[in-house]
This record gives structure tokens, C-alpha cells and sequence, in this order.
């Protein structure tokens, strides 16, 4: 199945560009493939996944990121898994931006960007936007709580 142009699997998630490569949907064991794109810097709050383990495979750049209080680059080629239940976060390190993939089971973090995230309106990574307003913090708290990830502290720095 290609999804190279169907637009509902193409989003803008915050300041990252995300392509549904396979939603937990399209088969019978509920895996996502999720394909990101972001830019230098770019760096979600630590979080945690209750439900769902999450594999990285970074395809592009370099990447620290941390599970529990374990630090660690990341680089094209390398896989990683971040268990459910174990708080983490990433900052990407390359001036050029990141491109990775992250697989999961379950369907959580796939409804986490399709309930958040926007239509793309080209291809290529958003204008970049500031901290989230109080009622898209609200909306993404929600979404949070609905797809069982629950923010722990901010971004790596």
C-alpha cells in the first residue's frame, strides 16, 4: 500500500513533519510506522508511554536522546528501543535536522499526531512556531491522557 499521496497521513506534528508510513489500521497486529522530520534543536518535552513501547530507527542526522537517566547519541543507522513506562526524550544534534522512524503497537502514539497534529500544507518541515498557547496546552494535555503519554519535565537542553 502507498500513501505517498494521501494527504491524511501527511501532518505537521508541532514543528516536526510526520508521514504515516503504516497506520495501526492497515494490518492485523496494530503496528504504526510513523516517518518524522525536524529540525536542528528540535526536542519534545520527556515524556512516557503507557501502553506502548517505541522503537526509533534514525535514517538521517544525530540525535541525543535519553531513557530514564540514561544519555545517548544517536546516528543513520542506529535503532533504539524506549520501553513503555520509561520516561524519554530526544534533541536532534544535526544542524541539518533528523529524519527517523518510530514504530509502534497499539495505535496511541499515531492517534497522539493525527489528534494534534495539522494537515501538511507542503511537503518539507512548518514554519516554526512558538510554545503552545493555553488552550492548545489544554488540547494537547487532553490528547495526552486520551493516547496514554504523560508529560514528565521539559525538552533536553
Amino acid at each position: 500500500m502507498s500513501v505517498t499521496n494521501d494527504p491524511s497521513r501527511h501532518l505537521w506534528f508541532f514543528n516536526t513533519e510526520v508521514t504515516i508510513k503504516i497506520s495501526h489500521q492497515d494490518g492485523n497486529d496494530g503496528v504504526s510506522v510513523l516517518e518524522h522530520r525536524a529540525a536542528y534543536k528540535d526536542a519534545p518535552p520527556l515524556h512516557m508511554h503507557r501502553n506502548e513501547d517505541e522503537i526509533f530507527h534514525m535514517l538521517e542526522g544525530k540525535m541525543l536522546i535519553q531513557v530514564a537517566d540514561q544519555q545517548m547519541s544517536a546516528s543513520a543507522g542506529d535503532t533504539l528501543l524506549l520501553p513503555r513506562g520509561i520516561p524519554h526524550g530526544y534533541r536532534v544534534d544535526s544542524p541539518d535536522g533528523a529524519r527517523f522512524l518510530t514504530i509502534t503497537r497499539n495505535g496511541d502514539l499515531e492517534n497522539f499526531v493525527r489528534s494534534v497534529g495539522r494537515p501538511a500544507e507542503r511537503q518539507g518541515l512548518p514554519d516554526p512556531s512558538g510554545p503552545p498557547t493555553p488552550e492548545q496546552a489544554e488540547v494537547l494535555q487532553a490528547a495526552c491522557v486520551n493516547c496514554g503519554i504523560e508529560i514528565i519535565g521539559p525538552p533536553l537542553q
